[in-house]
């Protein structure tokens, strides 16, 4: 009885909307799903990961021929991938280096060093407050206790990659007020 009052109650247009709906789920099913693999999990980075057979075969094989067999394996892959042949540095070459070298230093110029560094080695005692001070001044956004602690912790760095005059220009300043200075 319930039955009959529902199907009297639905239009034509929703009978048709629930055929077609039933059609489509057929024929869905009807199709052929597609195969799903299962979804490997990969080992950690720690533990060595495992070759697959065909892997562990030709490892095997390579390692048992001999250096001939080798020397023509490799030939073969070169032809067949298109490598280039790479460079073959001989023997003797290394002991042929330094000298070779040392003719090169002799004729090619000196390069000019242009960046330096200056390091405050170590300092006087008795002005320590007056290098603080003068630390503090001559290195960008650093307080006093920021200065204290690196006159303090010496040898340290008080400035990189400076030209030749601005580097003589800290040794004067710092020299003045105690410090040891090297520039490098």
């Amino acid at each position: 009885m319930q039955t009959a009052r529902i199907i009297a109650r639905t239009s034509f247009r929703q009978w048709r909307n629930f055929s077609l709906c039933s059609v489509y789920s057929q024929n869905i099913e009807a199709q052929p799903q597609p195969k799903i693999e299962p979804v490997t999990i990969p080992p950690p980075s720690n533990v060595e990961k495992p070759l697959s057979p065909k892997i562990e075969k030709l490892v095997t094989e390579i390692s048992s021929l001999s250096l001939i067999e080798i020397s023509e394996l490799t030939g073969g892959l070169k032809k067949r991938l298109n490598l280039p042949d790479a460079p073959v540095m001989p023997v003797g070459f290394a002991a042929g280096a330094p000298v070779a070298a040392e003719d090169e230093e002799d004729e090619a110029p000196k390069a000019v060093k242009s960046v330096f560094t200056v390091k405050l080695m170590k300092f006087d005692e008795k002005q320590k407050v007056a290098l603080i001070k003068e630390v503090k001044n001559l290195v960008e956004g650093m307080n006093l206790v920021q200065a204290k602690k690196f006159v303090e912790g010496s040898p340290a760095i008080v400035k990189a990659d400076v030209n030749k005059e601005e580097a003589e220009k800290l040794k004067e300043a710092l020299t003045k007020v105690g410090g040891v200075i090297e520039i490098d």
